[in-house]
């Protein structure tokens, strides 16, 4: 069985497949073609239509046949929302989804972070990738409800009122991704001696996480606007084209940043510059997304936005981003972006000096799709002063507990920071390497002797502070941190992979 994390995907067999999302939760289900949209409401599977061409909905049972599915059909998006409408998610445990075979066989499991203002999330899609089915875990949320997943959709959503002059189109109200909170995805620690067996590396659990809730991805929180309508025009002097101006899609800097640094110094944080490799990415991702008419940080079946940002040539340390549609200028950008605490949070972090931002207009709709970036770029003494915050704040949590503090050491760094590596270049996210070597493998590998080896992974987070959070609210991964026979410890970290940046923690004793 894959225990998936945000962004993670898994092959899955032919024949049935069930998707099972228990506790006080409505599930849906979107089935679309490679456009990301429905061809009708028939697409639409939840509760009052339970049933189309291969697919099934059966109180918390989504029964899918890919093989019966309408043809062109390329995507099933599971959505779940409040079985109560009055109780927002934030206050229901997190929804976990179990997908099992036809002969009953278990086969993935994903658990999101626990929601906080959305009221919808996409929980986890099946995709077809040539003639096999794959299944992806999402945790994308959005604050506007089912209205506002079904318009992303292309699904027609009729309003009892709306204000003056707006569309019931996709797109409509402002929308928006903002990268404020991290994909937590930590995996359970893992801590083996020498000589105790490969196989009783004692697993722990999952912790509730500070995660963003959606994919390094995977996605982020989809906040509902102003309620106004916006279409997709282009006021003058909003962008420059063309001879002696700046690329298509590209805003006007001049109007992006001065409201940009006007907030960020209203909030103490220094002003950002931009440049041109982030902007680069963000054009890309802007663009891919308007293509599609969906807002997320990793196009299906195409490249997640921290590994554009490392295509164009920009090794970061830390990373955020807002992922918008329906503002028309950026000031009008700017101003949305301003109106929540998590949004706010990002455009505002002192964290950041360097910026990127595009616009691309929906073939379609005309609705703009908006990839702001915020990056600090990568280098060797701000790696090194990351490293040594995570070790400060590691050991001021063993200091709480009465232990003594952990020594860095050079073999267990260089350990780590090339786990960190490989994980970001390989695509994967696991204690164990594609080849199959463990933690004290590569600790050994290394230079390293110690004797007992643990280790803590995770990814998305943006701050020391945040991953050491993460990991002290899993119970599996705090046993690591306060393992009292642990003396030694290194850190590595690296962004561009999938889920933003990957994180390791390697112990030593």
């Amino acid at each position: 069985m894959s225990e998936l994390v945000p962004g993670g995907n898994t092959p899955l067999p032919d024949g049935v497949l069930t998707l099972r999302v228990p506790g006080p939760f409505d599930v849906s289900a979107l089935i679309t073609d490679d456009s990301g949209k429905v061809r009708g409401d028939a697409d639409f599977v939840f509760y009052n239509q339970p049933a189309a061409p291969g697919a099934r909905l059966e109180g918390d049972r989504l029964t899918v046949d890919p093989a019966r599915l309408r043809p062109g059909a390329a995507r099933v998006t599971v959505v779940v929302s409040p079985a109560d409408p009055a109780t927002p998610l934030g206050r229901l445990p997190s929804p976990t989804v179990q997908v099992t075979a036809s002969d009953g066989r278990t086969l993935a499991r994903f658990t999101p972070p626990r929601p906080q203002r959305e009221t919808v999330l996409l929980l986890a899609e099946l995709y077809r990738r040539g003639t096999a089915w794959k299944l992806r875990a999402l945790g994308q949320g959005y604050a506007d409800g089912l209205a506002g997943v079904a318009r992303d959709f292309g699904v027609e959503v009729s309003e009892d009122t709306a204000p003056t002059g707006a569309r019931a189109t996709p797109g409509a109200p402002p929308r928006a991704l903002p990268g404020g909170r991290p994909v937590t995805a930590t995996d359970a620690g893992a801590v083996a001696a020498p000589g105790a067996g490969r196989g009783s590396v004692p697993v722990g659990g999952r912790g509730p996480g500070t995660g963003r809730a959606s994919v390094p991805g995977a996605g982020h929180v989809v906040t509902a606007g102003d309620g106004q309508a916006h279409g997709g025009q282009v006021r003058a002097g909003q962008m420059r084209g063309g001879p002696g101006g700046t690329p298509r899609g590209v805003p006007d800097p001049d109007g992006f940043l001065g409201p940009v640094n006007s907030a960020r110094a209203a909030a103490g944080a220094p002003p950002v510059r931009l440049d041109a490799r982030l902007t680069a990415a963000a054009r890309d991702h802007a663009g891919a997304m308007a293509d599609r008419g969906l807002l997320s940080s990793e196009i299906p079946e195409g490249t997640s936005v921290y590994r554009r940002v490392l295509s164009a040539g920009y090794p970061y340390l830390t990373i955020g981003e807002h992922l918008v549609s329906g503002p028309r200028t950026p000031g009008e950008f700017v101003e949305y972006c301003l109106t929540s605490e998590q949004s706010r949070r990002v455009l505002c972090d002192p964290a950041y000096d360097q910026a990127g931002v595009a616009c691309v207009p929906d073939p379609r709709s005309g609705d703009l799709y908006w990839t702001a970036l915020w990056a600090r770029p990568f280098s060797p003494s701000g790696l090194e002063r990351t490293a040594h915050e995570v070790i400060t704040l590691t050991n001021a949590e063993r200091a709480s507990a009465g232990l003594p503090p952990l020594s860095a050491d050079a073999p267990l760094t260089t350990a780590a920071q090339a786990h960190s590596a490989d994980m970001v270049a390989r695509d994967f996210y696991a204690h164990t390497s594609p080849e199959g070597s463990q933690p004290w493998d590569r600790a050994a590998a290394a230079g390293s002797a110690r004797r007992t080896i643990g280790e803590n992974i995770a990814c998305g987070q943006r701050s020391p502070a945040e991953v050491v959070r993460g990991w002290m609210d899993s119970p599996g991964h705090r046993a690591n941190i306060l393992k009292r026979d642990f003396t030694h410890i290194g850190i590595g970290l690296a962004g561009g992979g999938r889920a933003g940046t990957y994180w390791t923690q390697l112990f030593g004793g």
